[in-house]
């Protein structure tokens, strides 16, 4: 295990200076950045480990590996997010353990998670996933509502009880004018977010950026990147 902690401790640190240096070419303050580690197909004790070296932000893309992860770890001082596609019928799970809700890119999924929300007593963060692959009002390969549906999905999850508009998620496109673009793409979300704080100004949250394209995200003035591969090393093959 003391193995395991030195490499996630050199790792750690490794991206802490990526992001350090990037901060520092953009001109901007380290502390505007907010790292998540991405722990999707690692054990909790993977988890423990980023908690003991200062970790408070983590995120998972599957319920049915988040939640007894997180059940695990709910001594922990930690903010979990959901960055995954969200089928309506984990809702109830998700809202047990998530802060923060990233991904969400549709109507029914307000609903849900506002109902929920309530059920449960707690305020939910959300942010809206922007698919910067598809054109002005479609969905993206990935998830998300193209840059014409943000409005109408921010104001409806302003408007839901139990739910707080923290601001907006995209994923590099794969595909469609920006693929291969980084930085025009996360500068194409900062001008989105923009336009959403005109009407929820608290709504500054703009979560962009892996482990591959950290930079081009902090430099578009990012304030969340979401690294995985780069702290807890090339993920295992799944099946």
């Amino acid at each position: 295990m003391r193995d395991r902690k030195d490499e996630l401790a050199e790792n750690l640190a490794k991206v802490e200076r990526r992001i350090a240096a990037a901060c520092a070419a953009a001109g901007r303050k380290r502390e505007e950045v907010t790292l998540i580690v991405v722990t999707k197909t690692y054990p909790a004790s993977d988890v423990r480990i980023l908690s003991e070296l200062g970790v408070r932000h983590v995120a998972e893309n599957r319920d049915q590996d988040a939640a007894p992860k997180a059940a695990a770890c709910s001594d922990l001082p930690l903010t979990w997010h959901f960055v995954g596609q969200l089928q309506t019928n984990k809702v109830r799970s998700v809202v047990g353990y998530a802060g923060l809700v990233q991904s969400v890119d549709r109507a029914r999924l307000v609903t849900a998670l506002s109902k929920e929300a309530v059920r449960q007593e707690r305020e939910l963060g959300c942010l809206v996933q922007v698919a910067l692959d598809a054109g002005e009002s479609g969905r993206g390969e990935r998830g998300g509502v193209g840059p014409g549906g943000i409005e109408e999905l921010g104001e409806l999850i302003a408007g839901a009880p139990g739910l707080r508009l923290d601001g907006l998620m995209t994923v590099a496109p794969l595909t469609g004018p920006y693929a291969g673009r980084e930085l025009a793409a996360f500068e194409r979300l900062m001008d989105l977010s923009t336009d959403l704080r005109r009407a929820h100004p608290a709504a500054n949250m703009v979560s962009a950026g892996m482990s591959a394209d950290l930079e081009q995200a902090v430099a578009a003035g990012a304030t969340h990147v979401r690294v995985g591969t780069a702290v807890l090393g090339v993920r295992p093959r799944l099946g």
